[in-house]
């Protein structure tokens, strides 16, 4: 796929958009309406990129994910419900505009070789704890879109189809690709949007591991040290 040198940038507060996540979103700002009619014809992509904190003005992140509409509805009164598939990670370089929407250039970014056998080792300790995670009856905190609901025509908003553990543990199974499972983990799991950014901007698949291993290890330790309280 071609990716664009340039695309609109949808900003907002503690959203993460990962590779091959699919992810709702319901437009409403007039901004972002003519953002989404551009978009719908032209390459149908533009990136979700998380606000940073405590500003007062719009900042995003510089890493942000890149995304591609699969599914758009327009309504009556001018709003909008899609599906956004993200494709890959991007750095967000400068500004061409700012309005009526914000405008930049984007850099992807790619993880280097890495060591199999770390990766093998690191990908096994995932599992192990989220085998553990599934113990402790800890939910998942964003409801994921399944790919099967991307053809659906939808009049309000599409319906959020919650996997339950089986599911993912029985789908991480299938996955060849470290770096997806790695994402698609991230995504299903990680509540805490510095946890999720951290994940979205470490580009070295091994050090994005071990990070995801250290966020489900503190997950489960607070979670056990609250069942003790």
């Amino acid at each position: 796929m071609k990716l664009p040198y340039e695309v609109p940038v949808m900003t907002l507060p503690n959203a993460t958009l990962f590779p091959q996540a699919l992810i709702p979103l319901y437009i409403f700002e007039p901004r972002y309406r003519q953002m989404l009619a551009d978009s719908l014809h032209s390459h149908r992509m533009f990136t979700v990129a998380m606000q940073k904190p405590g500003r007062a003005r719009e900042t995003p992140f510089t890493v942000a994910g890149l995304g591609l509409i699969r599914v758009s509805v327009g309504h009556k009164d001018g709003t909008s419900h899609l599906i956004l598939q993200g494709i890959t990670r991007v750095e967000l370089a400068e500004t061409v505009r700012y309005k009526p929407y914000r405008i930049q250039r984007i850099r992807p970014l790619q993880s280097s070789s890495t060591d199999n056998v770390t990766v093998d080792a690191l990908m096994a300790k995932v599992r192990e704890l989220l085998d553990e995670r599934m113990r402790l009856g800890l939910p998942f905190p964003f409801p994921v879109i399944s790919q099967s609901e991307t053809t659906k025509k939808f009049s309000d908003k599409p319906a959020p189809h919650n996997f339950s553990y089986k599911d993912v543990l029985g789908y991480l199974d299938k996955l060849t690709d470290p770096e997806q499972a790695a994402d698609l983990i991230s995504c299903a799991v990680l509540a805490g949007p510095v946890e999720r950014q951290t994940i979205l901007e470490t580009v070295d698949l091994q050090q994005r591991l071990k990070h995801l291993v250290r966020f489900l290890l503190a997950e489960i330790h607070r979670n056990r040290n609250d069942n003790i309280a």
